[in-house]
Formats: structure tokens, C-alpha cells, sequence
């Protein structure tokens, strides 16, 4: 494992705490900067490097100058414990994700609280990005495909894959399905 000199500037956790502060998935991002999804996931895991062209092109997305995004210096997180309602929407439409802290700028782990409407899914596209993640279905069911493999969970039920292999997320049936899940290094 690669590990970064204190004078090495953390590109994807200022990125992903940039994006998210200005209320951007990786997908809107992606689809403004004119890039795809897997190239901003990339970047924010810190597993390339972009040209200082293509930052550029990806920070016009938020908006936000070059000589701004390497001034900025988020805080760390400190806090330890969140309410129910500190926990911050991070994702907009019929699924919601509710992130424990309100950056992730720092942190190697993110957690969140999952809420699919029925039908509703991560996408026709497959996700693929760094790291690993895995959650519990709460409530509800959830259709997971990662790959060429298809399982339908429900309560108690559980996942954990290496994040690279494609996978989706859908809820079946007529309820909604409530999931907490994982993410290393923070993608979302």
C-alpha cells in the first residue's frame, strides 16, 4: 500500500468532500464534467492521478477554480457519535442516502443508511470503483447483482464484495428496503 508524504495533497478526499458539499453525486458530476462515473470514483479513491487539464474540466463541473480546490482545507471530523437526524442526504431521487458525518474528507470508511422506493435502483449501468463494501438489508428486499451473480436479500440478510466487480442495487416487492452499508476508502 502506497502512503502519501505530509506534503502530498489528498486529490480524492478533497474532491469527494468538494463534491458532496456542493450537493453533487459522482454520476451528476461525471455527466457536467463530461467524464464517466468510473473516472470520478477513481479520482476520489485516489487510484489515478487526472492531468491538470482534465481536473480542470472535472472542478468547471462544480464549480470551482484550481487555485480554490488546492487552497481549500476541510477540517477533519472529530465528532464520534451522530442523531438520527445529523445523518446527511447525500443522494436525491427514489433512493436516499443518509451519510454518517458530514464529510468524509479524512475518513477511510463510509457508512450509510440506504432507502430504496420500490422499483427503485442503483442504475441500468453497473457500478464498479475501488475498495470493498458490503451492508444489511434492514427491511424490505433488495435485489444485489455483483457480476454475473444475482441474489434477492431480505432482513438480516447481508453482502461484502471487492467494489471493482459490477454490480446494482434494486428493491422488489412493495415495500421500501432500508440498508446500512459500508464503503472503503469512501465512494459514494
Amino acid at each position: 500500500m502506497e502512503t502519501r508524504s505530509p506534503t502530498q495533497v489528498d486529490l480524492g478526499g478533497r474532491l469527494r468532500h468538494l463534491r458532496m458539499l456542493h450537493g453533487l453525486s459522482q454520476r451528476e458530476l461525471a455527466k457536467r464534467a463530461g467524464v464517466t462515473n468510473s473516472t470520478i470514483s477513481l479520482i476520489e479513491s485516489n487510484g489515478t492521478n487526472p492531468s491538470v487539464g482534465a481536473l480542470k474540466r472535472i472542478l468547471d463541473g462544480i464549480p470551482v477554480g484550481l487555485a480554490e480546490f488546492f487552497a481549500f482545507e476541510p477540517e477533519r471530523p472529530r465528532k464520534a457519535f451522530y442523531a438520527a437526524e445529523e445523518l446527511v442526504e447525500i443522494g436525491k431521487g427514489p433512493v436516499s442516502y443518509r451519510q454518517v458525518g458530514e464529510t468524509m474528507f479524512g475518513r477511510s470508511l463510509q457508512i450509510l443508511r440506504e432507502c430504496y422506493q420500490p422499483g427503485a435502483d442503483t442504475g441500468k449501468v453497473p457500478l464498479s470503483h475501488e475498495g470493498e463494501e458490503g451492508g444489511v438489508v434492514i427491511s424490505g428486499r433488495l435485489e444485489v447483482t455483483v457480476e454475473d451473480e444475482r441474489r434477492v436479500l431480505g432482513p438480516g440478510d447481508a453482502y461484502c464484495f471487492e467494489s471493482r466487480r459490477p454490480h446494482r442495487f434494486r428493491c422488489v416487492g412493495s415495500e421500501p428496503c432500508e440498508v446500512v452499508s459500508a464503503c472503503t476508502p469512501p465512494s459514494f
